[in-house]
Formats: C-alpha cells, structure tokens, sequence
C-alpha cells in the first residue's frame, strides 16, 4: 500500500504506480485481515432514506465557539458538533499544549472532557496543566492505546469534547501490523470518525509529522476527517501559526497567530504591530511587506544581509522565504537591476519566524537586498509589496487594498507597489503612493543613503527602468561610496 494516496496493489514495488502521485517511498506491506462475520457493532448505523437537498435543514449544524478568538477565526467561528478534527505539527511545536487548552475551554463551560493518551501518562499532563495554571476540573484521563478499549470508553462517558493524542500510538487488534502504520492509522481514524459522526461529538486528534514535512501515515487520513490544522513555528522562534490546510465548515486561507509563554499559546490579535514592536528605526537591509493571510493582512518585517563571499560559489540562505525564490529574484536582480550580487553571500530572514509564500514580497526582498548591497538604509516609513517576474517588470498583486489600509492603520506614509494596483485604489490621507513598473524605477524610488553634508538623496534621476544598461558604477557615485563614513 502507498503510504501517500492509498493506492494498493497485489505485490510490492519499488514505487506507486498510480499516475499523478509522484511519491519517492517505496509501497509499505499491509497483511488483510480475515473478515469478521457479520457487522462490527462501531458500524453500526441508523437506515437512512433518500432525501432531498433542498429538504435537508442546517439549524442543527450550531458551533460551540472557544474563548481563543484566533481559534474561532481558523476553525471558522467555532468547533462543530461530530466533527474530527487533526492537528499536525513538529514535535514539539505545542500541539499538547494547544490540545490541553482546548480542554480547558470546554471544561470552564461545565462539560467534560475525555483526553485519551497513548504518549503521556497522566502524571505528565497534570506537569503540563499545572504550568499552565489549570487544575483539571472536568477533565477525564485515560492513559490507553487499544481502539477498541477507547471506543468503549467514549462510549461510556459521553464526553463534551474527546481528544486523543495522538493517533499514531492507537492500534487495533483487527491489523496484524504495529501501531503507527499505515492500516493502523488508516484504522483508528475511520473507527473514531464513525463513532464521531454517530454520537454528535466532537473529536480532536493529534498526527506526527515526517522528516519532509508531510503528515504521518496514509494520505487518505486527511481526506476522511472535517478540518486539518497545521502548527507552525520557525526554530527558536516564540511565535505560532495556526493553519487550516482542509475545513469542511469554514475558510482554508485562515491563520491564527499565537505566542508560546508559561501560560501556553496565547492570542495575538494584532500580529503586525507585535512584530513591529522590536523593529529598529533606520536599520539597514530591512524592508516591510504586508502578507495576506486568509482574511487578514500582516505586515512583516523583510531582512537580508549581503557580504562578500569567500568561496567559489557564494551561498544563499533563506529563512522564511522560499528558497528557490530567493535564487530566481538575485539573478533578476544582478542581471536586469545592475545589483552585483553575483559575488556576494546573501541571507534573507523573516522577522517573528513566519514564512512567506506568496509572491507580493518579491519587491521588498529584492528591496532589503539593495539596501544592504549599497549599505543603505530605508524610509523607516516606507512599505513596497509586488511580484517579479523573469524581466524585472513589477506585476500586480491580489488585494492591495487590504495592504495599503493595514499599513496606513499602522501610521506608515509612503508605499511602493505596482502601477497596475493604482487603479481604484483608495489612498489614505497622508500617504504617498509610487507605481513602478520595473524593478529599477522601484529602488531609484526609495534607496537614500547619507551624505557627508548631513541630508538624504535618492539615486539619480537618471538611473530608471529606461537605461537598461547602467549600472551603479556609470553613474555618479558607486556602491564604494555609499560605505563611507559620515
């Protein structure tokens, strides 16, 4: 069986043959099991009629909304009566915590909560709820891996919330293979998705993630539950991200944005101004790109570090930025925008530990890079957001009025974003807005660097998108000089 789409065949092989799948691990044996007779009583469900779409009522589909305001906006308002729901993350990334506290909302409303553990024993959770300042009022423990044993227990409990973490250690004793593969996996999630969907309660389960990033087990995993939710974090980073990569009751685009502290992941409802908060004014190599995440704009703090390199082949390192990306934008730029780079190290790095995968950050990163290349600093009031494509022309990005308004409510005054965005967007007062179309007008636009008589000038005017052959070392001053001394 492929671990990746489910496909099986009736002997191994090396790879999947299913067209379309392109997994690199080779097919995972899975021994069947014989077939029981009769029908296994989690099965079992009420006949059902053939109905009518327009006859079918929502009202019973209500949601339970949580006190985190950041969950509520990921899950789409609230957690949804009979739902599954699979939090997926790197060890230790917080999704123990997070579930815990999930149980602690449920729990403050007077509704118990079962939390299965096939990892933790108890005592390690009360460490837990203990530094999160929790007792553990409503809160049912139930240290056991066998699925048939959990069923029953669900069962009997009739729990407000059930969490199980995480699915990986339940086994059943109806696969003769180990807890954690495929078959088990594929298992325990379709025996608690039944027992979900029959009782009307919400199920939470926590799923580890592999060296490449994927979630463990088959793929058919993520296909069967209601929601998926991804916890993200850089290294060393104190912030988290929430995100819905599947929800069949609300957005894929939402992302909530948490704080990992003693008391656990807290909310932060205003990530861009968190963020903003430790920038320093005046700083070199460092630009501002407002990111759309799902119904929200974040502005994010842009860095990169440009030096001479010392090896044959200078390196490029990208932390929160695509790394491909970063090898296509320092080509357009040393080719097309004059920016020698070609000899030089570059290190790109998203403040906070967020990642950014949507193009709009192309202008700011190549931004941060010239900065730094000509030592340079930027209008610390200066935000710029637009794609690049292969010709260093500036193309237009989705949404540049949600931008430009998150930016202004954040007091920034001048912007640098695609002449094709002017077009019926809504200009702040006091703000100043520049449509480029090619990378060059964009850092003729808003590169300054401080000269010895004590005031700030941009390049010359004569340095445009237009004159496709100057560099900066035609014109009247060079990047040697911009290093001077004031």
């Amino acid at each position: 069986m492929c671990s990746s789409c489910g496909n099986e065949t009736a002997k191994w092989m090396g790879f999947c043959p299913a067209q379309g799948c392109g997994s690199n691990s080779p097919l995972v044996e899975m021994t069947v099991a014989p077939q029981q007779k009769g029908r296994p009583g989690w099965l079992a469900t009420q006949p059902t009629e053939v109905v009518e779409l327009s006859s079918i009522s929502t009202n019973d589909q209500s949601r339970d909304p949580l006190p985190s305001a950041e969950l509520n906006r990921v899950l789409g308002g609230g957690v949804v009566p009979g739902s599954v729901v699979l939090l997926a993350g790197e060890p230790g990334v917080g999704k123990s915590t997070l579930l815990l506290q999930m149980a602690q909302y449920v729990a403050a409303k007077g509704e118990e909560v079962l939390y299965v553990s096939g990892e933790e024993s108890p005592q390690q959770i009360k460490l837990r709820s203990e530094r999160l300042g929790f007792a553990g009022e409503g809160v049912l423990m139930l240290s056991e891996t066998d699925l048939t044993t959990v069923i029953e227990k669900l069962d009997s409990v009739r729990p407000g919330l059930a969490i199980v973490d995480s699915i990986q250690t339940l086994y059943s004793d109806d696969e003769t293979s180990g807890p954690g593969s495929v078959s088990q996996v594929r298992e325990a999630g379709l025996r608690l998705l039944r027992w979900a969907k029959a009782s009307g309660i919400a199920v939470f389960v926590s799923g580890h993630m592999t060296k490449d990033g994927s979630l463990a087990g088959p793929r058919v995993l993520e296909h069967m539950v209601d929601v998926v939710l991804y916890l993200e974090s850089q290294e060393d980073g104190g912030y988290r991200v929430l995100r819905a990569g599947k929800n069949r009751f609300g957005a894929t685009t939402e992302v909530g944005v948490f704080e990992m502290t003693e008391q656990g992941l807290m909310d932060v409802s205003d990530p861009s101004k968190a963020l903003l908060s430790q920038r320093a004014g005046g700083a070199i190599g460092a630009s501002l790109a407002p990111v759309v995440e799902g119904s929200r704009a974040l502005l994010l703090e842009v860095q990169a570090l440009t030096s001479p390199s010392q090896l044959p082949a200078p390196r490029r390192v990208a932390n929160g930025v695509d790394y491909n990306r970063l090898l296509m934008l320092s080509a357009v730029a040393s080719r097309r925008a004059g920016l020698e780079l070609s000899g030089q190290d570059i290190i790109t790095n998203v403040a906070g530990g967020f990642k950014i995968t949507e193009p709009a950050a192309d202008l700011p990163l190549v931004l941060a890079m010239a900065s730094s290349l000509y030592n340079s600093p930027l209008d610390p009031d200066l935000f710029a957001f637009g794609e690049i494509g292969l010709s260093a022309e500036i193309r237009a990005v989705p949404q540049a009025q949600r931008r430009v308004n998150e930016a202004a409510r954040l007091g920034l005054k001048k912007c640098v974003l695609p002449e094709m965005c002017l077009e019926g967007l809504k200009v702040p007062d006091g703000m100043k807005v520049i449509g480029v179309r090619t990378l060059r007008q964009a850092i003729n636009a808003v590169l300054v660097r401080d000269r010895n008589r004590g005031r700030s000038e941009s390049l010359p005017e004569g340095w445009n998108g237009d004159d496709q052959g100057k560099r900066a070392e035609d014109l009247d001053w060079a990047p040697e000089a911009a290093t001077e001394p004031n």
